[in-house]
């Protein structure tokens, strides 16, 4: 049985794998899970794999969300140890499909603005991240 909070992370990863597809990337794998670790979304775009972390967030107002001035940021939540959980997930993929941390990839964090009503949804994506 899926919590709530599960449900609402389920719904911001659909939403980010829509703008992500829109914006010419493939959906390669959803929700890798290892015991230590979960990468949200695995999307490639030309030779490059994108491991996307989804952070989402409600809001009574979506048209007016401004990334800079919002006193909530949902990726204020990627805290050190879960950065340095994510690091070690993406190397065992990289492991398990047979790839070196020369090949080209990179982690990308998703950020989802939904409406309280989830008619709206305002995603951005912030590219490359250092681990």
């Amino acid at each position: 049985m899926r919590t709530e909070r599960r449900k609402f992370g389920d719904f911001g990863e659909t939403i980010t794998c829509k703008f992500l597809m829109k914006h010419g990337f493939s959906i390669v794998e959803r929700n890798y899970l290892k015991p230590w670790g979960e990468i949200d979304v695995i999307a490639k775009k030309g030779s490059t794999i994108h491991f996307v972390e989804v952070k989402s967030v409600v809001r009574d107002n979506v048209a007016n969300v401004i990334h800079e001035t919002d006193q909530y940021r949902p990726e204020d939540n990627l805290h050190t140890g879960k950065l340095s959980k994510l690091k070690r997930t993406i190397q065992l993929y990289l492991v398990e499909k047979g790839m070196g941390e020369e090949d080209d990839w990179q982690f990308d964090v998703a950020t989802v603005h939904i409406q309280e009503d989830y008619k709206k949804a305002k995603v951005k994506l912030l590219l490359n991240i250092v681990l």
